[in-house]
C-alpha cells in the first residue's frame, strides 16, 4: 500500500511554515480584482510561483479556506431567509443543489465576496491548477481526501451559481470549471482508493447540455461548454 511506502522507503519532505505564510500574503495582497491584469496572466503568475511543495500547501488552503467560507456564507443567508421570512433552508456540503433549486433568486453567490479575497478567477483558478498539476505530490504533503471534498465543493458552488444563482458565464468562469472538473479527476487518479463521486457531479454528468460561454467585456457569446460531456470524459475512465 501507498501509506507503507511513504512511511518505510520514502525521504520525508521538508517544507517551510515561514516560507508557506509569505506566498499566501503575497497571493493575497498581489492578485485578484483589484489586480491592473487580466485573470488569466493573473492564473500563469500565480501558478508560477506556488510550483513548489510549500506552494502545493499554500494551493490546498487557498482551496479549503474558500470551500470553508462558502460554506459559512451559505450558512448564514439561510438564517438571515429564516429570521426574516420563517422559511427554513437546509445546506449540506455534500451536495448544494437542492439549496440552490429551493433558493436560489433569494441568495447570493458567495464566491464573489470572502473574507479571504480570494478571487474565484484568479487565486482560486490557480490553485486549483497547481493542486490538479502536482496530484502525485500530494499525499507527501497533506491528506488528498479533504481537499479533493473541498474542490468537488467548489466545482458545485459554480456550476449552481450558473444555473440557479445568476453567475455570468464568461471564459474565466469556464476556465475555473475547465481547471476544477480536470484538476479533479488528477487528484482522483492519484489515489489509491478514490472516493465515490458526489451526488452534484452524478447529477451534472447525465446530462448532455451546452452552455454559451461569453466575452468577458462584451455579451458576445465566444463557445460554449458542455459540462455533462466534460465531466464524463474526465471522470469515467
Amino acid at each position: 500500500m501507498r501509506w507503507l511506502r511513504r512511511l518505510f522507503g520514502t525521504k520525508r519532505v521538508q517544507l517551510d511554515p515561514g516560507h508557506q505564510q509569505a506566498l499566501l500574503r503575497d497571493v493575497q495582497t498581489r492578485y485578484g480584482a483589484h489586480a491592473r491584469i487580466r485573470f488569466p496572466e493573473q492564473v500563469e503568475a500565480l501558478t508560477g510561483t506556488l510550483n513548489s511543495d510549500d506552494g502545493l500547501v499554500v494551493a490546498a488552503r487557498i482551496v479549503s479556506q474558500v470551500a470553508d467560507e462558502a460554506h459559512v456564507d451559505l450558512q448564514a443567508q439561510a438564517h438571515q431567509i429564516h429570521q426574516r421570512t420563517g422559511r427554513r433552508l437546509l445546506v449540506h456540503r455534500r451536495n448544494y443543489r437542492p439549496l440552490w433549486k429551493e433558493a436560489g433568486p433569494a441568495l447570493r453567490w458567495p464566491l464573489f465576496a470572502l473574507p479571504c479575497g480570494f478571487h474565484p478567477y484568479a487565486q482560486v483558478t490557480a490553485a486549483v491548477a497547481v493542486v490538479g498539476d502536482r496530484a502525485p505530490r500530494l499525499e507527501q504533503v497533506t491528506d488528498p481526501n479533504p481537499l479533493l471534498t473541498r474542490v468537488f465543493e467548489v466545482l458545485d458552488l459554480t456550476t449552481a451559481g450558473w444555473e440557479y444563482g445568476r453567475v455570468r458565464v464568461d471564459t474565466d468562469a469556464a476556465a475555473l470549471v475547465d481547471r476544477l472538473i480536470a484538476s479533479a479527476a488528477q487528484v482522483l487518479t492519484a489515489m489509491d482508493d478514490p472516493p465515490r463521486l458526489p451526488p452534484a457531479v452524478r447529477e451534472l454528468m447525465r446530462r448532455n447540455n451546452t452552455v454559451a460561454v461569453h466575452d468577458p467585456a462584451s455579451p458576445r457569446a465566444v463557445g460554449g461548454i458542455n459540462l455533462g460531456a466534460t465531466m464524463r470524459e474526465q471522470f469515467l475512465v
